[in-house]
């Protein structure tokens, strides 16, 4: 006797599930009008399904934003000590103190942090999310406010606490942790006419996933035309940051032929650009900042040692994380709720001036 085409009882719209909100596999099941059994089957590759009945279950899967349980039958007492974040990037120093003390934080209530990166990609952002929320963790983070349509509706039904770090969206559900990337472009740009440049370019980053980057060159744009200058964005096509860096200082000393002279200022979407810049000035004895200040974001270890020092913006990395995870706990009920809103916490980023301008 075949299962497959067995319509269980009961079958129609499926119930709101009590508890976290998120449709189970017997969600699935009724609103495709097949067993348990199949989903399951259909859903780990195990044995066969008619593609009739495939396409059915993966059509109720999306209407539902199902993500599989993988936590149940053996993980259920642990699950929900599991926290996941996913940050753009964990190769480079810009998210370091912001997982360190995230982590830190949480491991203190007893908490264990899953960490993914999804290296400015919308889609793999996506896919980490989905696999986090398989292990049904206590609590999400994730970075910035710009994610697929799916991200969107896997946090939307998650039924757990979401935190949004390294922005600062106050319209948005999520709990916002973080900075103005727009007031941190127009805040450089105030520096730099407030040193008496005029001709002043932003380089945006070679990784085109980074669109926090991408706020930063609007809120520079901004103040520029506010002062009756016209903004100039370069968009480097070199991959290695250093590379990228070096070839945005060319492009933009050079000028443009007949149209405008060469900059004498450069914004750099972060620091990692600013040192290629910087050490290929030197190779090229570009007078920094005489020719031409530069300017970075991040305030990495290294800039106060490059020569000459960079100047750039520091963010509240350290902080974001603690706060984050702080927002968390209290959302958990581990830590007292905080007497003011909790949801809406917006930070300072600190300009730091050295050498460079």
């Amino acid at each position: 006797m075949s299962f497959e085409n067995k319509v269980p009882e009961n079958s129609g719209p499926p119930k709101k599930r009590r508890g976290s909100g998120r449709a189970t596999i017997h969600d699935v099941a009724r609103l495709a009008g097949v067993g348990s059994i199949t989903v399951s089957r259909y859903l780990k590759k195990n044995g066969y399904v008619s593609d009739e009945l495939g396409a059915k279950i993966d059509a109720a899967v999306a209407q539902l934003n199902y993500v599989p349980n993988l936590a149940a039958g053996g993980l259920s007492s642990a699950h929900n000590k599991v926290v996941g974040m996913v940050v753009p990037n964990i190769s480079g120093p810009i998210f370091a103190s912001t997982i360190q003390s995230f982590n830190d934080t949480l491991n203190r209530h007893g908490y264990q942090v899953l960490l993914a990166s999804s290296y400015f990609s919308d889609e793999q952002e996506e896919n980490a999310v989905r696999a986090f929320l398989g292990w049904s963790p206590a609590a999400l983070a994730v970075v910035g406010r710009f994610h697929t349509r799916g991200t969107e509706a896997m946090l939307a039904a998650a039924g757990i606490p979401v935190v949004e770090t390294w922005d600062y969206a106050p319209r948005r559900k999520p709990i916002q942790v973080g900075y103005s990337n727009r007031e941190v472009g127009a805040q450089s740009a105030r520096h730099l006419l407030a040193k008496g440049y005029r001709r002043i370019a932003f380089a945006q980053n070679s990784v085109a996933g980074d669109l926090s980057a991408l706020d930063r060159r609007d809120g520079y744009a901004a103040v520029l035309e506010e002062h009756g200058l016209e903004p100039w964005t370069y968009a480097p096509t070199e991959a290695a940051p250093f590379e990228a860096g070096r070839q945005a200082l060319e492009a933009l000393t050079r000028g443009r032929r007949g149209e405008r002279k060469p900059a004498d200022a450069i914004i750099f979407a972060n620091d990692n650009l600013a040192a290629g810049a910087l050490l290929a000035s030197q190779r090229a004895g570009l007078a920094v900042p005489q020719r031409c200040a530069l300017m970075g974001f991040g305030d990495y270890a290294f800039s106060p040692l490059l020569l000459p020092s960079l100047t750039t913006i520091r963010p509240p990395g350290r902080e974001i994380g603690e706060i984050a995870a702080q927002r968390i706990l209290q959302a958990l009920g581990e830590l007292p709720a905080d007497p003011k809103p909790a949801r809406l916490n917006l930070l300072d980023c600190e300009l730091i001036e050295r050498e460079s301008t």
